[in-house]
């Protein structure tokens, strides 16, 4: 199969968009993924046919039948194969060349500094709760320069935010550091999306149990994750397009057919984010 492989043949139709020049400095490039589930699978797919030739990829799960609503790799033959097993399978289908380090225990403090060396962007895609070690990474990236993106699946919309260096990091924006766990994670849900589109057409709101680390989710939110994460790397990798920064963020909902560009100045200190954080505990506090 790899005598029939062909790299500028395989990514030729990116030319146009990108040029010779910039198709080659993607082939070049490193990303890390942690986490290969709901969205990770999918940027690490996108990211894999936009031809970038490098990843660093971490998953300690297998796959299971709740899975199979949202997660690239969840099909029938992949049931309880480890998801970074088959998605390290399917990336190098779409091109047999590629440069993959994997991390079969996950991201964790013994290995962070493996899993982000020689890389250009991280991109976020552990699990909505793994709050403590996002945290971990999201903070060694910014002590190492690394542009770290988020691409959150909220309802049938997606919230995208970044942490570049120079500017405003992880634990300044969303300030988890000494809270409880449900606390955590509505600070985390409200700086991902501080404009909320999605609550309006929540059909069951007993579905989101924030204190039991559970919540809905739907497939269009985690494509629309990876399109969005990968045209924001794509333009980190080639210094070319605006990425908006935190305390900047955007949030698109393909249900309301809206886009809110989001501005929140001391993430979750400034004063309207603490109002929409105590309304949150009323209604996601269970």
């Amino acid at each position: 199969m790899t005598d029939s492989f062909r790299y500028h043949e395989a990514f030729a139709r990116n030319l146009g968009w990108v040029t010779e020049d910039e198709q080659a400095a993607l082939r070049g490039a490193r990303i890390a993924i942690a986490g290969l589930g709901g969205v990770g699978g999918g940027h690490l797919l996108t990211h894999a046919r936009l031809g970038v030739g490098a990843f660093n990829i971490a998953d300690l799960d297998h796959f299971e039948l709740a899975n199979f609503n949202r997660q690239a790799g969840a099909t029938v033959s992949h049931l309880q194969r480890p998801k970074l097993e088959v998605m390290a399978e399917m990336a190098r289908d779409i091109n047999p060349e590629l440069d993959l380090k994997l991390f079969p225990q996950g991201v964790n403090p013994s290995n962070l500094a493996d899993f982000l060396d020689g890389v250009d962007v991280y991109v976020d895609s552990l699990d909505f709760f793994e709050l403590e070690i996002r945290r971990a990474v999201f903070n060694e990236c910014e002590r190492r320069g690394i542009p770290a993106i988020t691409a959150a699946p909220l309802g049938m919309g997606v919230a995208f935010l970044a942490f570049l260096p120079g500017g405003m990091g992880f634990d300044d924006y969303f300030k988890l550091a000494g809270q409880p766990p449900t606390e955590q994670a509505i600070r985390f849900l409200l700086g991902l999306s501080p404009a909320m589109l999605q609550l309006r057409y929540l059909a069951d709101p007993s579905r989101v149990k924030l204190g039991q680390q559970e919540g809905p989710s739907t497939p269009m939110a985690c494509e629309l994750c990876a399109g969005v994460a990968a045209t924001q790397t794509l333009k980190l990798i080639l210094g070319r397009g605006k990425v908006p920064a935190a305390p900047h963020g955007l949030h698109f909902d393909a249900y309301r057919n809206k886009l809110a560009r989001t501005w929140r100045p001391g993430g979750n200190g400034h004063p309207l984010q603490r109002l929409l954080l105590a309304i949150a505990r009323r209604r996601l506090g269970g």
